[in-house]
């Protein structure tokens, strides 16, 4: 391919992107599933007319983990803290932590009873399918009234911090004990207090940088710190998180040394023009990894009835699991929570991360594309229908 060729292709997937933004603000469905499709379509026109591509599939795992951290940041921008959200918090943090293990713990026994493998790699091989991938979540969530909305965000986000935290511990302690505890406890301690020297860091540079590219530079050295944290399996989506969440709610810290040295006139601004700035360089890596996602899927494996059937026992453990929490314990209305719990980005990541003495025999992207495929489009329609249904009431209600 010329280099014309690949840089109309490029555009060409971004204005896609942009209409099916639009589209799904529409409709309802979204705009990820409409990329997935689009990437299988484009593979299939290249198997048609034979033309010879690179490996493109090797860069997947990059871009979707700078699509992850700009997601995350993204979303944790919006949000506002004060003591009434104390309670959002704490519900969605259980219910992440709790529907991930049940899940994983179900998942992994189906692995266990179909591939008669150790019931560790049966587990380890479980989690990419558990995860809430905030990707897909946070934007979708964009519709629903503003405190389910942020009930999404927070849940996903703890899904994806907690489950890399997770498949981090189980990969580095094929044995656990006590030992494997204290580890974890130390890591999570050194992430937390990195995470606090970050945010006071990055806050203080935002303020005292005068040279007219200033936002990208954050975001670089974000990435950068994501990346040197992750190197050493530290849950470095911590730090994205705490980051998003600190510059959004430093104005609300009255201490008086801290408002002298890191609260500035301009902040505001900054900060609404470090957002759009964000939100624009996450739409692009979203894109481009779902693009090539769908790119790289061999669609032949969804011809296997042994995918399709495990596919539709992980769908009913997931859904199965999810209903029994959001009814015996959150004991809220089932719609939309039930239904927006789509996995993506998160879930390829950690896939592509098993090491391949690993992974189970069957237990291929084929499954995984099931997985993310069938969630999005039932997350979909029980949007449109919850939408839909809240139509009906406020128009009765007029």
């Amino acid at each position: 391919m010329s280099t014309y060729t690949i840089l109309i292709v490029l555009s060409g997937l971004i204005i896609f992107s942009y209409l099916f933004d639009l589209f799904a603000g529409k409709t309802r469905i979204p705009s990820v599933l409409l990329l997935l499709f689009l990437g299988v379509s484009i593979k299939q026109l290249v198997t048609y007319f034979d033309i010879k591509v690179f490996n493109i599939g090797a860069i997947l795992p990059t871009l979707g983990t700078l699509g992850l951290i700009l997601i995350v940041f993204e979303g944790a921008l919006e949000l506002k803290y004060s003591p009434q959200k104390n309670a959002v918090i704490k519900k969605s943090f259980f219910s992440a932590l709790i529907i991930l293990l049940c899940t994983t713990f179900t998942i992994s026994w189906i692995f266990w009873q179909l591939s008669g493998s150790d019931y560790y790699r049966c587990f380890l091989n479980a989690i990419p399918f558990c995860v809430v991938s905030s990707a897909i979540a946070i934007p979708s969530a964009a519709s629903i009234n503003k405190q389910k909305r942020e009930f999404i965000i927070y849940e996903s986000s703890f899904s994806d911090i907690l489950t890399v935290v997770l498949f981090n511990f189980i990969l580095s302690n094929k044995h656990i004990s006590i030992g494997s505890f204290a580890k974890l406890g130390a890591e999570l301690t050194t992430i937390l207090a990195f995470a606090v020297g970050a945010c006071l860091f990055l806050l203080y540079l935002i303020g005292r940088i005068t040279h007219h590219v200033k936002f990208f530079l954050i975001i670089a050295i974000l990435i950068l710190v994501y990346a040197i944290g992750q190197s050493y399996h530290l849950s470095s989506l911590i730090i994205v998180l705490s980051l998003g969440l600190f510059l959004n709610n430093a104005n609300q810290i009255r201490v008086p040394w801290f408002r002298k040295y890191f609260i500035y006139p301009g902040l505001s601004i900054d900060l609404k023009q470090l957002h759009q700035l964000s939100a624009e360089s996450a739409f692009l890596m979203r894109t481009f990894f779902f693009a090539i996602f769908g790119f790289t899927m061999d669609i032949d494996q969804l011809q296997k009835w042994s995918v399709l059937t495990i596919g539709g026992l992980i769908l009913l453990a997931i859904y199965v699991i999810r209903f029994i929490y959001i009814k015996l314990v959150s004991k809220t209305d089932l719609m939309p929570e039930l239904v927006i719990v789509p996995r993506g980005l998160i879930s390829v990541l950690l896939f592509y991360n098993l090491p391949a003495s690993m992974k189970l025999p069957g237990i291929e992207t084929g499954l995984l594309f099931v997985v993310v495929l069938a969630t999005s489009i039932i997350m979909s329609v029980g949007l449109f229908f919850s939408n839909r249904r809240v139509g009906n009431k406020e128009f009765e209600n007029v």
